[in-house]
């Protein structure tokens, strides 16, 4: 059997090829965010209705506490946001079946054409990028990205390479 560390190259833990890994993030970010913020600019929302309306759209029936711990933002950033989505109707809420002062979140249909609008182009980027690098180079970028996630975040990842199960609950609610 072949020594698979005899071919391992160091290099790439050089300073020089660390900070390109940081521009290389910085710069698909961008590239990543650049529609969806136009899309969300002229709407009067941010970033963080992207966010939002993202989980919310992936996980129907989140709590806002389950919504809480996935963004890991504040109860007040949250509340600023989710009034605004519920407001403009993108976002509606019904309480919990058990505990009626749970509030279960689900988009309406004007948030799911919303986030299908977001979502379009950066799927389309991800299958290009995905397409063009191959299988390996996704198996590896896969690896990359959940070594920098934290452990609680690493846990919603199925640990095959096969994309979420449609019904993926984030933080405290059980796998998008």
């Amino acid at each position: 059997m072949a020594d698979v560390t005899a071919r391992i190259n160091p290099l790439f833990l050089r300073d020089e090829e660390l900070r390109q890994g940081i521009e290389f993030l910085y710069f698909a970010y961008r590239e990543f965010t650049k529609e969806p913020d136009t899309i969300l600019s002229e709407q009067g929302l941010g970033r963080a209705h992207h966010r939002t309306i993202y989980f919310v759209g992936r996980q129907p029936g989140i709590s806002v506490s389950d919504l809480l711990s996935t963004l890991r933002i504040t109860k007040q950033s949250l509340s600023r946001v989710l009034s605004q989505l519920l407001k403009e109707d993108y976002i509606r809420q019904r309480p919990g079946l058990r505990d009626r002062r749970q509030r279960l979140l689900e988009l309406s249909p004007k948030g799911v054409e919303l986030e299908r609008k977001l979502t379009e182009n950066q799927r389309k980027l991800l299958a290009r990028a995905y397409r063009e690098a191959g299988a390996e180079a996704v198996e590896g970028f896969r690896k990359v990205m959940l070594n920098i996630m934290s452990e609680e975040d690493r846990a919603h990842f199925p640990a095959q390479t096969t994309p979420p199960l449609p019904g993926w609950r984030g933080t405290g609610g059980g796998a998008s």
